[in-house]
């Protein structure tokens, strides 16, 4: 199911990145593309890993909040692996082939290291329940 979703995100990161470079073509377009990516799949991968992956139910309203900021603050080391080689393919070879491939294998690595993260870290209940 990770996978699935892990695909599902960055098929809607660079889909949103594509959307928003052909709207947008001025100043830091790159950028700005892969934040707005990025800002797009960060809920949906959220909701779909909190419920079918990781199984976990918040308390209420206020601890899912808290849980979604976890969830986030752990998603900006990854991020920030992700961005770099997206940019880093960029930057080399200044191709949109080349940015959206180095995209790809940058989520990859961020999606890898992202699950890891959040299972030790985020939703640790569910985790400890299936360990048991």
């Amino acid at each position: 199911m990770y996978s699935l979703f892990a695909t599902l995100g960055a098929a809607t990161n660079l889909g949103v990145q594509m959307l928003f470079i052909q709207a947008y073509t001025g100043p830091y377009g790159v950028e700005l593309s892969i934040a707005a990516g990025t800002a797009a799949a960060l809920p949906l991968r959220y909701l779909l890993e909190k419920r079918y992956v990781f199984s976990f139910q918040s308390k209420n309203m206020a601890h899912d909040g808290k849980l979604f900021a976890l969830y986030s603050f752990m998603g900006v080391f990854t991020t920030a692996l992700f961005w770099s080689v997206e940019y880093g393919f960029h930057l080399l070879f200044d191709t949109a082939t080349a940015r959206y491939a180095g995209g790809i294998i940058g989520l990859v690595l961020g999606f890898c290291a992202k699950y890891q993260l959040d299972k030790k870290y985020v939703f640790v209940a569910a985790a400890r329940k299936a360990a048991d």
